[in-house]
Parts: structure tokens; C-alpha cells; sequence
């Protein structure tokens, strides 16, 4: 029977606000953020999708999303944190390279990007292969969340190039150790 995974980005942090790298390093959820979280929460209940499993990356702004969707027990798991950027943790966005980021980071103490991109995918399958429930959330990064799908793009025809935007939903049907991405759920945020 094919699983229904989630995987979504965490909501709007300080460090966004401000247009801060933040990988490893880790900023709160603002208010906007909250908000986002619980506009994601109102996705699941018009849906009427009982989450039955939840985990995040062990980043606060993951765990503190999560939680303002579901009050299911889940797990932290270090495989999902975002990039990590090395010494341009907390620096200001703008000292970012040009798209895509490649290996960059590496020459700063930071993650090669296929390093990264095994690091999430591997973590992904490992939990989704031992999950024996049927709605999996795990809330994760912008940049994870990316990598993940790039990893799975020869299985899907769902596609996205914009940035995903905080509380983005990445649906994902998995069976037989494959992942298909089935569904991008992007908020209207505007009224807030």
C-alpha cells in the first residue's frame, strides 16, 4: 500500500526576516511564521488527513512548526537539518553565490551539495522504510527539501523552479523504496 509522505519547510524565522543564511545555525519562528504553520495545519484538516507519524529536522524552527500542526509525539532527526554553509552560517544573504550553489560551501567548512543531497535522501528512505503508517509529516528546510526532490525528479512530473516558500507541502506517495512526487501545496499567505 502506498504511504503519503509530507515533507514541508518550516515557517518564516528571524533570520529570514532579516535575509540571513541560516543553515545549521537556527533562528525563532516569528509571528508571520506561526501563522504560516497554522494555515499549513488548516491544509490537513480540509483534506482530512489524519497525520499518523511526524518528525523534524532538530533545528528549533522545524520542531516549532511542527508542533503548531499536530500535537502527535514525533521525532528529531539530525539527517533532516538544512545545509550546512559553513562559515557564511548567520551572514547576510546577499554574500550567497549565484544558483546552483555546487560545491561552494565545502571550501568554507560547509556540506558539498551531493553530500548534502545523500545525507537528506538517505535519512528520508531510511525512515519512510521502517514506517509502518500511512500519513508520515516530516518538517524540514528550503534547501532539504529541494535536494530531496531533485533526487526523486527522474520518478516525478510534478515540478517546481521558484523558491519553495515557507509551510510549502511536498506531497509524496511512496511504495517499493520509491518516491513520486505527486503534489506541491503552496499558501496563500496574503492576508497576513
Amino acid at each position: 500500500m502506498m504511504k503519503q509522505l509530507y515533507l514541508m519547510r518550516h515557517g518564516e524565522t528571524l533570520f529570514n526576516q532579516y535575509k540571513k543564511i541560516q543553515g545549521w545555525c537556527d533562528s525563532p519562528l516569528t509571528e508571520k511564521g506561526i501563522k504560516q504553520a497554522k494555515i499549513a495545519k488548516e491544509y490537513f484538516t480540509r483534506e482530512k488527513i489524519t497525520l499518523d507519524s511526524a518528525y523534524s529536522s532538530t533545528s528549533e524552527r522545524a520542531s516549532e512548526t511542527l508542533e503548531q500542526i499536530t500535537d502527535i509525539p514525533y521525532k528529531r532527526i539530525k539527517g533532516l537539518k538544512e545545509w550546512h554553509f559553513g562559515r557564511f552560517e548567520g551572514e547576510a544573504e546577499f554574500l550567497n553565490p549565484k544558483l546552483p550553489y555546487g560545491d561552494f560551501f565545502a571550501a568554507f567548512g560547509g556540506e558539498k551539495e551531493l553530500d548534502f543531497r545523500q545525507r537528506v535522501a538517505t535519512t528520508i528512505q531510511d525512515l519512510m522504510a521502517h514506517e509502518t503508517n500511512q500519513h508520515i509529516l516530516m518538517v524540514s528546510h528550503g534547501a532539504s527539501c529541494r535536494q530531496f526532490m531533485r533526487n526523486w525528479s527522474h520518478t516525478s512530473q510534478v515540478d517546481q523552479k521558484e523558491r519553495l516558500g515557507n509551510c510549502c507541502i511536498l506531497k509524496f506517495g511512496y511504495e517499493n523504496n520509491r518516491f513520486e512526487l505527486l503534489e506541491i501545496i503552496n499558501h496563500d499567505f496574503s492576508m497576513i
